[in-house]
């Protein structure tokens, strides 16, 4: 199993988070992690497997002072 290293989800880009996870009981907690950290989340079964996609939008960009 070879998944894509990213996908479109509702028409926006996600990033495979590089795990495969042998039940959904199993991506609950990373999915649940992942959304408290403000990423938005889309999970995916292939083979028998689920892949975990994230996303995260940068809302605000600091930029140093010179």
């Amino acid at each position: 199993m070879s998944p894509n290293l990213s996908v479109l989800c509702e028409g926006k880009k996600y990033m495979w988070d590089g795990s495969h996870y042998a039940s959904r009981e199993e991506v609950a907690p990373v999915e649940e992690a992942y959304r408290k950290s403000n990423f938005e989340v889309c999970v995916m079964e292939e083979e028998g497997k689920f892949l975990v996609y994230t996303r995260k939008v940068i809302k605000e960009v600091v930029l140093p002072v010179h």
